[in-house]
């Protein structure tokens, strides 16, 4: 009679195991494991977000993942969006920074050539800041500089967002909003620095804001007219903020019907327009 083969005569309890060895879910998760142990969370991450996505792209069970790899990935990830966020920060301010503002006022200006909402930029220059540092100090200064920032982020419409633009001049971007709303936002900001009572912060001290507010129309109230730059925005607002400081300060100027104009209780003085944008004191 013929022998049976061992693996007929003897047959093997399935286990469940896959004999051809670990695929690549496995390994995946085993260097993600490797690497949690090493501290090198970011390798870890990377393993473990290969292996979920395997996971999810064969719909297999979900890998065991050990618990402490799942903090530390949660942290990993916390601070990473942590660190992007500070990254588009001025430091003195907690304002959005430069950056920010030069990418953010591109992908809004890009949007607004199909959207039928108003873009509006304010240009703002802290009036006489020089004197103030000289004065009182640069520590106060930049106090006075944080104070302002909240000052002006105080009651923003939803999307709007402030920006230091460099030094003393923040902007504040104003998308979807008329022109009235935008010239109703820009003179409120500035009576709130007016009316702060910055003797409070230094016996003497007194803060105003100048602002030059470009407005750009909703693309299908203008058709013929031709999309505009981030830099030729900032470029008409910088030409109208230099208006407002002819004008005797502490007042926001505004472009309308082909004129320049200034706002609330600066109405009354007559605007100087002026097209070449120099530095300001």
């Amino acid at each position: 009679m013929t022998a049976l083969r061992p693996e007929i005569a003897d047959p093997q309890p399935d286990t469940g195991v896959d004999e051809r060895g670990p695929g690549p879910i496995d390994l995946h998760e085993s260097i993600a494991t490797l690497f949690a142990s090493r501290g090198e969370w970011r390798k870890a991450y990377l393993h473990l977000r290969s292996a979920l996505d395997l996971v999810y792209a064969d719909q297999v069970e979900e890998p065991h993942v050990p618990e402490q790899l799942r903090r530390e990935v949660d942290r990993l990830r916390r601070e990473h969006a942590e660190a992007r966020e500070q990254s588009l920060r001025d430091s003195l301010t907690d304002s959005y920074n430069r950056r920010y503002l030069d990418q953010r006022l591109m992908d809004l200006l890009t949007e607004h050539g199909a959207c039928r909402h108003g873009l509006a930029i304010a240009l703002i220059d802290l009036d006489w800041f020089k004197q103030v540092n000289d004065t009182f100090g640069h520590l106060l200064g930049d106090r006075v500089l944080q104070r302002v920032v909240e000052l002006l982020q105080d009651g923003l419409p939803e999307g709007a967002f402030c920006a230091r633009y460099g030094g003393e001049e923040f902007v504040l971007v104003l998308p979807r909003v008329d022109a009235a709303s935008a010239l109703e936002v820009a003179e409120a900001a500035r009576e709130r620095v007016e009316r702060h009572p910055w003797h409070e912060i230094a016996p003497g001290l007194r803060v105003t804001v100048s602002a030059g507010l470009a407005y750009e129309p909703p693309a299908d109230e203008a058709p013929e007219r031709p999309a505009v730059s981030a830099e030729q925005q900032l470029l008409r607002a910088d030409s109208l903020l230099y208006s407002a400081k002819q004008s005797g300060r502490n007042a926001v100027a505004y472009r309308a019907d082909g004129r320049v104009r200034l706002a609330g209780a600066a109405s009354g003085r007559r605007a100087i327009a002026q097209t070449r944008a120099p530095d300001y004191c």
